[in-house]
């Protein structure tokens, strides 16, 4: 795992881009203080995910409103396809991220 950020610089219900080895990862935290991996960019017109509404489940591309499981990375509607979703923890303050 790697630290790609620190826990105090995001928002809860809110994402933010990082790039871990090369790719982007947009890394959400959640209400409940825990913290969801995915790719960044949605697969349907490059949508920046990060910015997008975000619930303990699904986020939501902020341009076309495609949604996406944060457990699984599947699209909500079936003619899209999924986005990777990666592991990752909170260690302290830090954000670890398994890319």
């Amino acid at each position: 795992m790697m630290i790609v950020g620190q826990v105090s610089d995001l928002t809860p219900g809110e994402g933010r881009t990082y790039v871990v080895n090369g790719r982007q990862i947009a890394v959400f935290l959640l209400q409940d203080g825990s913290v969801r991996a995915t790719d960044a960019v949605c697969p349907h017109r490059g949508g920046p995910l990060a910015d997008g509404q975000v619930d303990e489940a699904v986020v939501v591309c902020p341009l076309h409103q495609y949604g996406f499981r944060l457990d699984t990375g599947e699209c909500t509607s079936p003619e899209i396809e999924a986005i990777r979703v990666y592991q990752a923890e909170v260690r302290g303050d830090a954000i670890c991220v398994d890319a």
